[in-house]
């Protein structure tokens, strides 16, 4: 491991605003930025963000740039970017720690082990923004929009709760809404192949990630 991650590593170690579980045989344990144990499954807003506002999660956030504008622009959430990748987590832990936006976290597990850090009704919305689309079809079951995974949203998902996925990616767009089709606990309440062709469904579409301004500089449509 280079030195630069390394250092990374141990910056991320000391973000109040960062929770790392770093082992995944223990799947709902948590460390905080003072090596202690944090029990926040159903205690978010109380323990962490200390207010009651609506939890809104990025999954496979990256940088977490979508978590920090939507931070931003929409103080009166609370929002967690989760990622299993620490140096990545530690750019937007970094940034949110120093422009004081105390309404964003950052949890470092694997997705698939969500419902350990979350109780019943916990969270209102989710976004995957630009995900791993794993085109091969033996892999599909690793798509952040599969059964598979929908199923454990609606284990941490209040029973209104949304479902938001950005992609360029026409593979995982046509997956998602076969999915969503064959489940009858999901509602669809709007799609679009090319997001930018009209106006914007909901305003937080029109925030861009690094990939997906690069993506747009390649003549890629948008989808939602």
């Amino acid at each position: 491991m280079s030195k630069n991650k390394l250092r990374k590593f141990a910056e991320l170690a000391a973000l109040p605003n960062t929770y790392q579980n770093f082992n995944v045989q223990e799947p709902g344990s948590l460390t905080d930025h003072e090596g202690n144990q944090a029990d926040l499954k159903g205690q978010w807003q109380e323990k962490h963000f200390k207010n009651n506002n609506p939890i809104v999660l990025e999954l496979a956030c990256g940088r977490g740039e979508y978590a920090l504008q939507l931070g931003r622009a929409f103080p009166d959430k609370n929002f967690i970017g989760v990622d299993i990748k620490g140096a990545r987590i530690w750019k937007g832990a970094t940034i949110a720690t120093k422009e004081n936006l105390t309404n964003i976290a950052f949890l470092r597990i694997r997705i698939e082990q969500i419902d350990y850090y979350f109780d019943k009704d916990e969270i209102s919305e989710i976004w995957i923004t630009f995900p791993d689309p794993f085109l091969r079809k033996s892999k599909s079951q690793k798509r952040l929009t599969s059964a598979r995974f929908i199923a454990l949203y609606q284990k941490i998902l209040k029973k209104d709760g949304f479902v938001h996925l950005k992609t360029d990616d026409p593979t995982l767009y046509e997956f998602t809404l076969e999915t969503l089709e064959e489940d009858k606990n999901c509602n669809l309440l709007y799609s679009n192949n090319d997001i930018y062709s009209g106006d914007l469904f909901t305003p937080e579409l029109e925030y861009k990630t690094y990939y997906e301004a690069m993506h747009l500089e390649n003549g890629k449509k948008i989808k939602y």
